[in-house]
């Protein structure tokens, strides 16, 4: 392993590498089975990573497993800090998905059983579920913290206000309460910047963001007047990449803006994607999710990369602080949104 420099995580102490190895394209999702993702993580480790989050719907488990399966047959399940999280369907029962105290007890111990761990050193409430109160989930994990099942908790894409919320309820009710926060934030989404990321920085907690290549834009593969790519991830998420749609449009055209800025300052487009995701004082770590070692190579460099105020004042020409130049970058949208019920009188 080599050195890399590390930032502490919130106020837990804990000390993590400022790129974090994501496990999403670990298994069937991004076609790599253990041997690849095995390279993946050995490298990453190599390199001074020390941070791995993943999901429990994440290939169905399955990198859960592979992540698991890594660590525990190399010993090296001490020297990671690993994070996954919990919340979307793994099955088509009504009771297996959600924030449910009966769904996270259950859930935690098939991550456990997957990871191949006694504990799990940050357990994440994946999304909000607007059908359950807070307060149900907090016990739910605050006794998981004291059966030394979870040794902390955090909660990923929740709105500020629900963030402020859930620190109330964990003072007033004696909780365990969130040290961390994984919103999606990139150059192309910098809608937390408003009122997330402060509120974050407030609490003291720390941040990892997703995204930060926003789903692939920010990699140099998106170019104007080049044939598009194609992937499962855009198939699956048309209102993210559908060039049908002016959102997307206005995307690619601060993606070229980007892209010469970059080549300008002497960078790759991803070193300055990530770099300025990791320059923000309230951001911890960046989550990186390689299908392949090139394009782990092309982003473990980022974390020695410094963007100077000029390259960072051209960003914000580009695209105004606190702008998500289209919505539904965000990650999550609060139901008064989604139903029209919510918003209209009978």
């Amino acid at each position: 392993m080599i050195a890399m420099d590390h930032r502490l995580f919130g106020r837990t102490g804990v000390k993590v590498s400022p790129i974090c190895l994501g496990g999403m394209m670990f298994g069937l999702w991004g076609d790599n089975g253990y041997e690849e993702s095995s390279k993946l993580i050995q490298r990453a480790i190599d390199a001074g990573v020390n941070f791995i989050d993943t999901a429990d719907v994440y290939s169905y488990g399955e990198s859960e497993e592979l992540i698991g399966r890594f660590l525990s047959e190399n010993g090296l399940r001490d020297q990671v800090v690993l994070a996954t999280k919990v919340h979307g369907p793994m099955g088509e029962g009504p009771n297996q998905g959600g924030n449910s105290r009966r769904w996270i007890m259950q859930e935690v111990d098939n991550s456990l059983r997957r990871l191949r761990t006694d504990w799990i050193d940050l357990y994440q409430i994946h999304r909000p579920d607007p059908a359950v109160d807070i307060d149900e989930t907090l016990g739910a994990l605050t006794d998981l913290v004291q059966a030394g099942k979870v040794r902390y908790i955090g909660s990923s894409t929740f709105p500020a206000h629900q963030v402020v919320e859930a620190q109330w309820v964990a003072e007033r009710r004696n909780r365990e309460r969130f040290v961390a926060e994984q919103p999606p934030y990139s150059i192309l989404a910098r809608g937390v910047e408003a009122d997330l990321l402060p509120t974050c920085q407030k609490y003291g907690l720390g941040v990892l963001a997703w995204s930060p290549l926003a789903g692939g834009w920010l990699t140099g593969r998106y170019r104007e007047g080049t044939e598009l790519p194609r992937s499962r991830r855009a198939a699956l998420l048309p209102e993210r990449y559908d060039m049908e749609l002016a959102e997307n449009r206005r995307k690619l055209a601060a993606t070229e803006q980007l892209a010469r800025l970059a080549e300008e300052s002497g960078l790759s487009l991803v070193e300055m994607a990530l770099a300025f995701v990791l320059r923000h004082p309230g951001v911890t770590s960046a989550i990186i999710g390689p299908r392949t070692m090139e394009h782990l190579e092309s982003q473990l460099t980022a974390a020695d990369v410094r963007l100077s105020g000029d390259v960072l004042d051209r960003i914000d020409q580009i695209v105004p602080p606190g702008v998500n130049l289209n919505p539904a970058d965000a990650g999550w949208r609060p139901p008064a949104l989604v139903d029209a019920s919510l918003r209209r009188r009978p």
